[in-house]
């Protein structure tokens, strides 16, 4: 008897850490899937965003391409309160934010000079493969812009 009891302990401890440390449904290295996406001809492209945990904050780093086809390389560092934090790197933005909506969807804001530059939503598909980013902005000639990304969970 001592010997289930002790079992049964070791196995619900295992299982509360699983859940405790399980990461959410947005972290790991997300990669652009160009046909699935409707991105206009020239735009600049995000083509791999890496979501990880830094401390009580969450770390996006993302990598692409400008619209004359050089790398850009930007990273943000927050929590998905909906609060701006500092995005460096980027020549869109200077501060972004994100709000959870669900366990599945954010919400985003990037900003310029606390002019907003960009909007949309990421949604992880279901069974947590995909994410599909939709935004909407003004690129640096005024003119809006629509786009959405499709990204592949690596």
């Amino acid at each position: 008897m001592k010997g289930k009891v002790t079992i049964l302990s070791v196995l619900l401890c295992l299982v509360s850490a699983a859940v405790c440390f399980a990461a959410d449904e947005f972290t790991g290295t997300w990669k652009l899937n160009e046909a699935k996406s409707k991105i206009g001809a020239g735009a600049p492209k995000n083509t791999t965003v890496v979501y990880e945990p830094a401390g009580d904050m969450t770390k996006v780093t993302v990598d692409g391409v400008d619209a004359d086809g050089k790398a850009t390389h930007n990273e943000w560092t927050g929590k998905f309160d909906g609060k701006p934090y500092a995005v460096t790197g980027d020549a869109n933005s200077d501060m972004r934010s994100y709000k959870k909506v669900n366990d599945r969807t954010l919400t985003f804001t990037a900003t310029k000079a606390d002019k907003v530059t960009t909007t949309g939503r990421i949604e992880v598909s279901a069974d947590g493969k995909s994410r599909t980013v939709t935004a909407t902005g003004t690129d640096a000639s005024g003119k809006k812009t629509t786009s959405t990304a499709v990204y592949d969970k690596q």
